[in-house]
């Protein structure tokens, strides 16, 4: 890991691991209905055609909200680092293996990396380990740049990671190299 003032910053264990409750906290507080939705997507057959598991994204609205209260009070330094692993877990998993099942252009292929990050560690790992644990062409644009414009919003200007990496699609030179 690099400091915190040089270019390259990696997100630390203790930023994912806020990130990540935080994430799950967000889901908790929604009840016990998109809990089972979302086990449900860690169970599925990834070769079955399931228009079922797609019964998550009426949630994902009422999750960030609940993301968003729980972020409310943090202050520019708390955004920025959980920012950092936003950002980092969408360009990890920007990788051509994922856009096969994912699909989509620039931007698709970015909200459906979302889509993933925005469903929770345990499923972004699975997708991570095995992109066939995707729900092709699903999407969730909002969750890319949240804690971005929520900093914006509070502070006045874009957070700076300093990971010198980008989130947005097919900028993962390790992910598209044999393409």
């Amino acid at each position: 890991m690099s400091d915190k003032g040089t270019a390259n910053r990696l997100p630390t264990a203790e930023e994912e691991a806020r990130f990540w409750g935080l994430v799950e906290a967000a889901w908790e507080r929604l009840g016990p209905e998109p809990a089972a939705l979302r086990r449900a997507l860690l169970t599925r057959d990834p070769a079955a055609d399931d228009d079922s598991a797609y019964a998550i994204d009426t949630w994902l609205d009422p999750f960030l909200d609940q993301l968003g209260q729980l972020c409310a009070d943090l202050s520019s330094p708390e955004l920025t680092d959980l920012d950092r692993v936003v950002e980092r877990s969408l360009y990890d998993i920007d990788r051509a293996d994922v856009h096969a099942v994912i699909d989509g252009s620039d931007d698709g292929f970015l909200y459906g990396r979302g889509h993933v990050v925005a469903l929770g560690r345990e499923y972004y790992e699975a997708v991570r380990a095995d992109p066939r644990r995707a729900l092709p062409d699903a999407a969730f644009q909002r969750i890319c740049y949240f804690l971005a414009h929520l900093h914006s919003e509070r502070f006045g200007d874009w957070p700076e990671t300093g990971s010198g990496i980008s989130r947005e699609s097919f900028n993962n030179p390790a992910g598209w190299a044999d393409q």
